[in-house]
């Protein structure tokens, strides 16, 4: 029989009505609320960086495809865009599709409106359907994606609301397209749907989006010409932990001892700088940059866009930090808690003492009843966290405001591994913590303890 499981379970029923009931209740409730603020925190983390992601995977997917160019200009340099990646996407596993497009910059002339604007051209792409409706029917809020005419290019366009809205137009109007060239060419589309994306500074304050077709015949460009390709990635298709030994920084470790590394051991998304769908993208390019001419450019999005990312990378930042003091107020509440009991019980520590108890069976009574009250507080927190992140998935309750956070609200992703993490990493590090206030255990003398007013 334990000894000191059996004293601290006795300890705990006498506890009911004294001031150690109040001390427990203080400390269930601070881990609670911990562990409920740290997974609010890291699911809406993995909420935004989901929905800002998808935003610009769905608009430019992935990787891009262009010819290399020394200017900056929103056109880019035509190139046949019919290469093996585009003609034999099989045989790139991780490759969902690939698909044409260009610029052409151009203005929407209106009786009370000039607005310049980028008319984004795409086309059928690789497997001949428009991946770009696919993916991006999510951000479409009225009408929907562009149809392809069989013969000649089609005369519909997908418009932002917030280009509408400035030029008062709404889904059905026709809109006239000048372009800028020699001459000057003009176009009469029809907007046949409304997207929303809420990037303006990238997507909705300038782009439409139209059939690729019209850029070629604007630019006298020939049908298999482009100004770049989009590639869309299977992220699933690679493994973590391959993508993870390649990201070590000690070669060394690599070859060697790695086969040796424990999954405990692994890196979690939580604490380590390890970004997966940044090495899955890596990956990709790597193995398709080979099988491309050197005058082609393989660019990630990531890279493009590279602000947005960085502020997803700052709100990861600012996570972990959020965690960090979590753990640090519960620490430091559980060893207050702690040696309260303790001052409280020193008659019972010197009476178990003068019986022959050692040291650690002493402290183990006070360990395993801190460890009674850290799983409490986790299950009331698991209770509460969850609840809060099910009402807000459902609801929507905390609205935001899209122009600066990108999302019309709080994003939930859910993730029952980080919840599992955060329970692990909480229970296991105030449980080592324990192991500080219960030193001043040995420090006490029995003849002393007994004799304790």
């Amino acid at each position: 029989m334990n000894v000191s499981y059996f004293i601290s379970k006795r300890l705990r029923q006498g506890t009911l009505d004294n001031f150690s009931s109040i001390v427990h209740k203080i400390a269930v409730a601070s881990i609670a609320i911990g562990l409920a603020a740290a997974i609010v925190s890291f699911l809406v983390m993995h909420g935004f960086q989901t929905a800002v992601k998808n935003k610009i995977y769905g608009f430019s997917n992935h990787l891009l495809v262009t010819k290399f160019t020394m200017n900056n200009a929103v056109e880019e340099q035509p190139f046949d865009f019919k290469i093996p990646l585009y003609e034999q996407p099989a045989q790139f596993p991780f490759v969902k599709s690939v698909q044409e497009f260009s610029h052409k910059a151009g203005l929407i002339k209106t009786e009370n409106e000039v607005l310049g604007i980028i008319f984004k051209g795409v086309g059928r792409g690789s497997n001949n359907f428009a991946v770009s409706g696919s993916y991006f029917n999510e951000n479409i809020i009225e009408g929907r994606f562009i149809h392809f005419s069989d013969s000649g290019y089609s005369k519909e366009v997908l418009v932002s609301k917030t280009i509408a809205n400035k030029i008062d137009a709404k889904v059905g109007d026709d809109i006239v397209l000048h372009f800028f060239q020699n001459p000057p060419r003009f176009r009469r589309l029809k907007i046949v749907g409304l997207y929303e994306t809420n990037l303006s500074d990238y997507f909705d304050g300038k782009v439409l989006i139209g059939d690729i077709r019209m850029v070629q015949q604007l630019n006298g460009w020939k049908n298999n010409q482009a100004g770049g390709l989009e590639i869309a990635l299977d992220l699933n298709y690679f493994n973590a932990f391959d993508l993870w030994k390649k990201s070590l920084p000690i070669p060394f470790l690599k070859e060697t001892q790695i086969d040796t590394v424990s999954a405990q051991e692994l890196p979690t998304g939580s604490s380590s700088p390890f970004d997966f769908d940044r090495a899955a993208v890596d990956e990709a390019a790597n193995a398709i940059g080979e099988s491309m001419d050197y005058d082609l450019n393989l660019e990630s999005v990531r890279d493009k866009y590279i602000q947005v990312f960085e502020w997803l990378d700052l709100v990861k930042r600012q996570v972990k930090i959020l965690l960090g003091v979590i753990l640090i107020v519960i620490c430091v509440n559980m060893i207050s808690v702690i040696l309260i009991l303790v001052m409280e019980r020193i008659p019972m520590v010197g009476i178990l003492k003068a019986v022959g108890a050692s040291n650690r069976t002493i402290r183990m009574v006070f360990i395993y009843n801190g460890m009674n009250l850290i799983s409490k507080g986790l299950l009331w927190g698991n209770v509460i966290g969850i609840s809060i992140c099910w009402l807000q998935d459902q609801y929507k309750i905390m609205t935001l405001n899209p122009h600066d956070y990108y999302v019309s609200y709080v994003p939930i992703e859910w993730s029952f591994a980080t919840i599992l993490v955060l329970n692990l990493l909480i229970f296991a590090t105030v449980t080592l913590v324990l192991l500080l206030p219960t030193r001043f255990i040995t420090k006490i003398s029995p003849v002393k303890a007994i004799r304790f007013d």
